[in-house]
């Protein structure tokens, strides 16, 4: 790093944070910082969506898997997430904004009191904000890595730079901040990105590389499936990626809470599909190429950084450690005001009586606070992570393995197809869940991985997923939920409100 990648690192910075600065004059109240008023443009809630779905943990412990496995990553990871968001874009996206037009809702669990109820609510409340701790915690320590890297600073004080700055803006100026910040930092990727790309492909020979260089990498790496990634793997991964890019990962269903009309919401969800279809596969191709460029590397996940400082010159290595910054603060803003609308909408009002009549001012601050509080949290669990299996222990068998059971009642909720599937179901699938992943994970893990050899990875993960939905779905079979006030919820969520439609 020299003089001049500093300077543009802490350009970024002092741009993330005057863009903070600035959206705070658009917040007024609680649904301003939490959903930017339901006035947020289709392109912008998409560009949001994208970049909040994916952190530079990509750059580390993604960069791992395609420098080990090859093309099988964009298989698993950006073919997967562009079907659910496809098969979203017409099944649920279009429900979130709804929900705000006949609830009022800021938080995505708020309906859960009404679709089920309160236990049920706090329940998911409770397990999912625990999950994204430790969720959010793995993307502070991949940016802590990349800087290490890049410039030698030491993890912790990694940890304390990206969450800093992220804290700052994130707490004054709530999602508006959070999806323009998203459009800035989307530009800055994008330039970074495409910067390096080229660098890969004139080090390889020019353009013909994209189709000559697979002869030249390990076998297997050219293959759609590879290693532990089998087509079990992607499969269940696929029903993971449905999930949680559609709202099980509550930062995302921001984004379509946000959007004026369940129309827009599905330009949205289709837009951020297009990117993750097209965008990774200039993203991943310097990860592909890079056991030619940099052979037998002691640590795969060093990769990306490696190729960047070999490759590029002062200034340019700056705007790619930016752009990789970027993901990381889009995806964990985001992640903190989604987790502060529960805390603030959901998890207080039940615990505190006097939650129940704050003032909008007064409401306004207590989720300033739940996102201080929130992030301040996950960094300390980021100086942690080796305690959980690393950055890829985190991301792929944690939050993996945790997000299914607790996204399954909240998605699944929102369909007429499930209306029977009431409290006890999503209770028990949520307790199932559960209970599979940490069997598989700790109790009989040995006996896992004799019995499914190469399959481990994908029996973790998608274990506890598809048992939820077992269970989910039986339950509401053998024991059929019925409640007027359900029932009519989940009626109302079928098209938009007139008044909606006429306000567009």
């Amino acid at each position: 790093m020299a003089a001049l990648d500093w300077v543009v690192v802490c350009g970024y910075f002092f741009v993330m944070v005057a863009i903070g600065l600035w959206a705070k004059a658009r917040v007024h109240d609680a649904a301003d910082f939490f959903t930017a008023g339901g006035k947020m443009p289709w392109w912008l809630s998409g560009i949001s969506h994208h970049m909040s779905g994916y952190s530079s943990a990509v750059f580390v412990g993604y960069a791992a898997i395609a420098y080990t496995e090859g093309f099988v990553l964009y298989v698993w990871w950006a073919l997967g997430i562009t079907f659910a968001m496809v098969v979203g874009a017409f099944v649920f996206a279009p429900r979130w904004p709804r929900l705000r037009q006949r609830l009022g809702v800021i938080s995505p669990l708020e309906y859960l009191k009404i679709r089920y109820n309160l236990p049920t609510q706090q329940l998911l409340a409770w397990s999912g904000t625990a999950l994204k701790v430790f969720d959010v915690g793995a993307k502070w320590t991949a940016t802590a890595l990349l800087l290490n890297v890049f410039a030698g600073v030491p993890l912790g004080w990694g940890v304390l730079i990206t969450g800093g700055v992220t804290l700052v803006y994130s707490t004054i100026g709530g999602l508006w901040a959070d999806a323009l910040t998203d459009l800035g930092q989307f530009v800055i990727q994008l330039v970074a990105g495409v910067v390096l790309f080229v660098a890969v492909l004139a080090k390889l020979g020019g353009v013909s590389s994209i189709w000559t260089m697979w002869g030249d990498l390990p076998e297997g790496h050219a293959e759609p499936f590879n290693g532990q990634y089998t087509v079990l793997f992607v499969m269940v991964y696929l029903l993971i990626n449905t999930l949680s890019y559609n709202g099980g990962t509550w930062n995302l269903a921001q984004r379509f809470i946000a959007a004026p009309t369940g129309s827009s919401a599905r330009r949205a969800a289709l837009f951020s599909a297009g990117l993750y279809l097209v965008w990774p596969l200039v993203m991943f191709f310097p990860m592909w190429a890079a056991p030619i460029l940099l052979p037998n590397l002691a640590k795969p996940d060093q990769s990306y950084a490696l190729l960047t400082q070999e490759l590029l010159p002062m200034g340019l290595i700056g705007l790619v450690l930016a752009g990789l910054f970027s993901h990381t603060m889009a995806m964990t803003g985001s992640d903190a005001n989604a987790i502060s609308a529960v805390v603030t909408r959901d998890i207080l009002p039940a615990v505190w009586r006097g939650a129940r009549s704050l003032t909008s001012r007064t409401e306004l601050m207590v989720g300033r606070f739940s996102t201080f509080a929130f992030i301040a949290l996950s960094m300390a669990i980021a100086l942690t992570a080796d305690s959980f299996g690393g950055v890829l222990g985190l991301l792929i068998l944690w939050f993996g393995g945790l997000v299914g059971p607790i996204a399954i009642p909240m998605l699944l909720g929102l369909l007429p197809a499930f209306r029977r599937c009431g409290p006890s179901a999503a209770i028990i699938s949520w307790a199932v869940g559960l209970l599979v992943f940490f069997v598989t994970r700790y109790v009989v893990e040995d006996w896992v991985a004799e019995l499914a050899k190469d399959k481990v990875t994908a029996v973790q993960v998608g274990g506890p997923v598809v048992c939820s939905l077992i269970v989910f779905v039986l339950v509401g079979l053998v024991r059929p939920w019925r409640d007027s006030d359900s029932d009519s919820l989940v009626d109302a969520l079928g098209k938009d409100s007139l008044e909606a439609d006429a306000r567009v």
